[in-house]
């Protein structure tokens, strides 16, 4: 899966709970697409590829060689993740990405009972609510959590959890609701699962469908569609699945049309790679000719290696042993397709699929759409309501414990919504802003003289996704695609010239990486108290992986041999470090002595700002731009020419405009005026995500730094995280910084 995230989401739905997801298109884009920029007709596509490549390898040369390395090791796991880890370093070096937070980490109050909802860390069963656990009374406490986490803890892995929770439950009183009811912020464009990547697309698609395989509660990977585990050859080629027979496909009035077939699998994964819509680069190099038919080196589909040998029996064949093949299952790119109803709704494949035609309405509304999974959208009202209802022919309904979802449209525009919402139950919790958070601490439980946070407030957890801010190096529109009135620069063509050739220089971006006070941005969102702990300084986790065995790699000029258990991070940085860098992706002492990359500030430094601006502004000045007029003995008298860097900020919300008015003041008063944060405010959240978030290809994308979008894996390998910035289109990732 390719899953960018909208970090709008993070605070309008219960902590923990966010969802992820992109849309993009990993071939190059046609001339028809270039009248989405501010000047179709002066724009050049053959030069713009051009460029982007040369622009690739000049900023990412040392991050491609180090990385098709990593990935060349296929057998000596250890050494793969030691050697990603040192690509990782690559290209953190070359300041083009900021780590800023993680999903979480933020106060919250609520009625989700904790581990109802698998932990998963990648792909999308972490939205699957089908056995979430929502008490009907008040909150709960973080004593009551932590009682129903000890229990977690002792039964994880045995199945019994959620019997046991639902005792604990019954015998404190508590009663449990049908209904879980949440915010959303961005509505979905597509209904077709294998047609999107994008978060608001996805995450809801995905309570609408079974899998292969699902991550159950206790994050164990089960059986879904599937009758058994996979039965995997012993040269690691061949995968062979059983399938659970008689298992409905339903329109959305819950009609019967079809029975869910091996075939359907294969059928899924054509149409996943004819419309190219985000998911396709996953099976690449890995499903066996699966890059030869996305490619057009082949036509016939039946050459891919994806075979159903009768209704229940499917077969994938592998290119060569894939160590994280499995964990792969429980995301979108193998979901299922009812090839009858999709014909029906003008479906085709191969060379005849044709998404413009004015009969395929595959995917266009609910209505369009197979569902086998437990949940059928009944209502789908833009910017208002989504509501699922419990799919009374789903072959697993007597074990689901929510037999309705409702999402209700949030924009954040009243940063209280959320919370007034879960004071009264129609919420099932909150996370809370900067703004909640205080209300919170105001507001007295009735009955008592206690606050609503001191009563039921507790830290969410955070997870593996990665909110980043983003450098655009190669900065095309200075206006909204979708509508060129948005999001508009004030920069004059001077100006435009100067942010362009500054943005392109590594010095200059670094200089911004280390002039902004993270704690201090972060707090604007989460509040003070918790401004560190959701705060994230590398791209991959550096827990996400721990070497499987000991292995020996170069780091800088020497061989070290790191012991099994060492972890991702702690690679890393002794990567970083070797180069001569002073940022800090990894604390050994973090979390009680276990080491972390998370919780700390490792790349705020004001002395090093200055030093790498000063780097800059010499190679600007040599290129002729004046930054500073100077004393006579060489020192600076003041600023001659400020480097004015666009931010898209959504003034709609208190939250987000504060958190961009910190970026500014942080640089500000880190580079001494030099260099000026320019807020471009958008009033609605579309036009804020226009800007970045809903482009698809980099010239699109319409600001100097933008902060709305992040990353969440789709599997358990680095290589989930780091194919993000593969050249030539491959790299979903890699648009955000004005490139492919």
């Amino acid at each position: 899966m390719k899953k960018l995230l909208s970090l709008l989401v993070a605070l309008l739905l219960v902590a923990g709970l966010v969802a992820c997801g992109g849309t993009t298109t990993t071939t190059a884009p046609t001339q028809g697409d270039t009248t989405t920029t501010a000047d179709p007709d002066a724009f050049d596509l053959e030069a713009y590829v051009a460029d982007s490549t040369a622009i690739y390898n000049s900023v990412y040369g040392e991050f491609k060689t180090a990385y098709a390395a990593a990935k060349k090791e296929t057998t000596d796991i250890a050494k793969r993740f030691a050697l990603m880890a040192i690509a990782e370093a690559k290209l953190i070096e070359s300041g083009t990405l900021l780590p800023l937070s993680s999903n979480g980490g933020n106060y919250a109050i609520s009625r989700v009972v904790p581990y109802s909802i698998t932990p998963a860390l990648w792909g999308n069963d972490s939205y699957r609510f089908h056995q979430a656990l929502i008490v009907n009374e008040q909150p709960l406490t973080e004593v009551q959590r932590n009682e129903l986490k000890a229990i977690y803890a002792a039964e994880k892995g045995t199945g019994t959890y959620e019997a046991s929770a639902k005792a604990w439950l019954a015998l404190n009183g508590f009663t449990l609701n049908k209904t879980y009811t949440l915010g959303y912020s961005s509505d979905p464009q597509t209904w077709d699962v294998l047609a999107t990547s994008r978060a608001a697309d996805s995450e809801a698609i995905v309570n609408t469908y079974d899998g292969l395989y699902e991550y159950d509660v206790e994050n164990q990977l089960k059986p879904a569609l599937a009758a058994s585990m996979p039965v995997v050859s012993e040269d690691g080629l061949t995968v062979t699945i059983t399938l659970k027979s008689n298992v409905k496909w339903v329109n959305q009035n819950g009609e019967e049309v079809g029975t869910v077939k091996a075939d359907d699998f294969v059928a899924g994964m054509q149409h996943m790679c004819d419309v190219a819509g985000g998911l396709e680069y996953l099976i690449q190099g890995i499903v066996k000719n699966a890059s030869e038919y996305i490619d057009g080196d082949i036509t016939d589909f039946s050459q891919v290696g994806v075979k159903a040998t009768n209704d229940t029996t499917l077969v994938y064949t592998l290119e060569e042993p894939c160590s994280f093949f499995e964990t792969m299952f429980g995301y979108g790119v193998f979901a299922p397709l009812c090839r009858t109803f999709y014909e029906a709704k003008g479906g085709k494949f191969g060379a005849e699929f044709d998404p413009k035609a004015t009969t395929y309405t595959y995917g266009k509304t609910p209505a369009d759409i197979a569902y086998c999974g437990p949940y059928i959208v009944k209502e789908n009202t833009a910017e208002t309501k989504i509501t699922f209802e419990a799919n009374p022919t789903y072959w697993n309904k007597d074990n689901i414990n929510l037999t309705k979802i409702v999402w209700e449209y949030n924009d954040g525009t009243d940063p209280l919504k959320a919370y007034n919402g879960m004071k009264t139950g129609h919420y099932a919790g909150c996370g809370l802003s900067a703004t909640s958070l205080a209300q919170a601490k105001e507001d007295l439980v009735e009955g008592t003289t206690k606050s609503w946070f001191d009563t039921y407030h507790y830290t969410s957890g955070t997870d593996a996704t990665s909110f980043m801010g983003f450098f655009n190096v190669n900065r095309q529109n200075y206006a909204n695609i979708n509508d060129a009135s948005k999001a508009v620069s004030q920069k004059n063509d001077a100006e435009k010239a100067l942010s362009k050739d500054a943005m392109a220089l590594q010095d200059f971006r670094l200089a911004l990486c280390y002039a902004l006070d993270r704690e201090a941005y972060n707090a604007q969102a989460v509040g003070e108290d918790l401004a560190l702990t959701s705060l994230i300084n590398s791209y991959t986790p550096g827990t996400f992986v721990q070497l499987p065995t000991a292995t020996t790699v170069k780091i800088g000029e020497n061989d070290v041999t790191y012991p099994a258990g060492t972890f991702y991070g702690k690679i890393m940085q002794d990567a970083i470090t070797a180069d001569g860098y002073s940022f800090k992706v990894w604390d050994p002492t973090a979390d009680g002595g276990i080491g972390a990359s998370s919780g700390f500030d490792g790349w705020y430094n004001e002395t090093a700002a200055k030093a790498a601006l000063a780097k800059a502004v010499k190679t600007l000045e040599e290129k002729g731009y004046t930054i500073y007029n100077y004393n006579e003995d060489g020192t600076i008298k003041s600023v001659k020419n400020a480097i004015y860097i666009d931010l898209p900020c959504f003034s709609g919300s208190t939250t987000y405009l504060n958190r961009a008015n910190a970026f500014a003041q942080s640089v500000k008063k880190a580079l001494g005026g030099a260099v000026v944060i320019n807020l471009v405010t958008c009033s609605t959240s579309g036009a804020w995500y226009y800007a970045g978030y809903y482009t698809d290809y980099g010239y699109e994308a319409n600001y100097d730094i933008y902060d709305v979008s992040g990353w969440g894996p789709d599997y358990g390998d680095p290589q989930t995280y780091l194919d993000t910035f593969l050249p030539d289109f491959a790299g979903y990732m890699v648009k955000c910084v004005g490139i492919f």
